[in-house]
């Protein structure tokens, strides 16, 4: 099980919408997800409509008598989607473990011992709005952290207080966290959103997420109906968004760190794997065709080609260029068969000139290039 903290003690940011939205895209790619409300707001029970008498505070407490395990208290919200709820009496389970001997491993205790740990391929927490005991207990028992970010100068500068904590808990307590940081709230109709974007990748560079998640009001609609985007509306920005994340995760932990691979059905160590994948990249190369990509849109600004060969990324690499109108790109692409689509000025379009198209998971249809 993985277990990813999503965290940002400045409010506002966008980190329950983030932790929610992504749990369900996480469910919607077929992973097994437990998401657990560790923020006393208990913000996220709340905008699924899971309210309970019996929360996580009953799990960690040592004084409660309402004492129960983990499993006991998970509800189940969607397909491969459940939640461990809070409540507001969290807030005082702080005091309560001031004393304690290990007080800073009181979750990765019981995440450890979790009965249905196996059955859970992902647990993302959703961390208080402050650098407290639930948030180091909730870096404590992670081994990922999502630090989601919107793009002013306040959010920025507060980073690097989160930063502090994280080296103080790899040095005090042994551990560990890789940490990443997702761009939420962009306004793409703002210059000022672009400079810091600017901002944060020159000053967090390979921490950053690729994939942004823009302003969307669909998001803040779908919490108020009690529920995540995905329900709401599949069609939105906002659930493409975090579908895009979504996959970004799903891809970087394909490989286990320790990394044994399996090559034409043998087992081999690291040290033989860069040899293997070197060949199998000149073998790819030799393999390669050149596509050519193409969609008139004389009025538009930015038009971005996203598809499964680039893990559908928006990024710089797959902005197309502009001549007189008409939008071009040519990439290299083994045989096979691709699902893709156009990014104009935001609008996520299939290709008109293409008639060759397949249903996508948000209900709408991806155009296909067989190569």
């Amino acid at each position: 099980m993985r277990i990813i903290a999503v965290a940002n003690q400045k409010g506002g940011c966008g980190k329950t919408t983030t932790t929610v939205n992504l749990a369900a895209a996480l469910a919607l790619n077929g992973k097994k997800v437990l998401l657990i409300d560790f923020d006393p707001q208990a913000h996220a029970t709340m905008g699924l409509v899971a309210e309970s008498d019996l929360n996580i505070y009953n799990v960690l407490s040592p004084i409660t008598q309402k004492k129960v395990r983990l499993e006991n208290i998970v509800k189940k919200i969607d397909s491969n989607f459940d939640l461990a709820p809070s409540g507001i009496i969290l807030s005082t389970l702080e005091q309560e473990l001031s004393d304690e001997i290990s007080r800073e491993s009181r979750l990765s205790d019981v995440l450890t011992n979790f009965v249905n740990r196996s059955f859970y391929d992902y647990a993302i927490i959703d961390c208080p709005p402050n650098l407290g005991l639930l948030t180091v207990n909730a870096i404590r028992a992670s081994s990922h952290m999502i630090i989601p970010v919107e793009a002013s100068r306040f959010s920025i500068d507060g980073i690097s207080r989160l930063i502090e904590i994280i080296n103080l808990i790899k040095d005090r307590l042994n551990h560990s966290v890789n940490y990443q940081i997702l761009t939420t709230m962009f306004d793409s109709r703002l210059k000022h959103s672009f400079k810091m974007l600017d901002r944060i990748n020159k000053g967090f560079n390979d921490k950053v997420i690729d994939n942004i998640i823009h302003v969307n009001v669909k998001l803040k609609e779908a919490q108020n109906a009690g529920t995540h985007i995905f329900n709401y509306d599949k069609y939105s920005r906002g659930s493409k968004d975090y579908y895009s994340l979504a996959r970004q995760i799903i891809t970087q932990f394909q490989l286990p760190g320790e990394m044994v691979v399996k090559l034409n059905n043998v087992n081999l160590k690291e040290s033989k794997v860069k040899k293997e994948i070197k060949q199998l990249v000149n073998n790819e190369i030799a393999r390669l065709n050149e596509a050519i990509f193409s969609i008139a849109a004389p009025q538009a600004k930015s038009v971005y080609l996203v598809g499964e060969f680039n893990d559908w990324k928006q990024d710089d690499s797959a902005l197309m260029q502009r001549d007189n109108g008409l939008w071009t790109k040519k990439i290299s692409l083994a045989p096979g068969k691709y699902r893709y689509r156009f990014v104009v000025d935001d609008d996520w379009l299939e290709d008109p000139r293409n008639t060759q198209k397949a249903e996508n998971p948000f209900g709408g249809m991806d155009s296909l290039l067989e190569v």
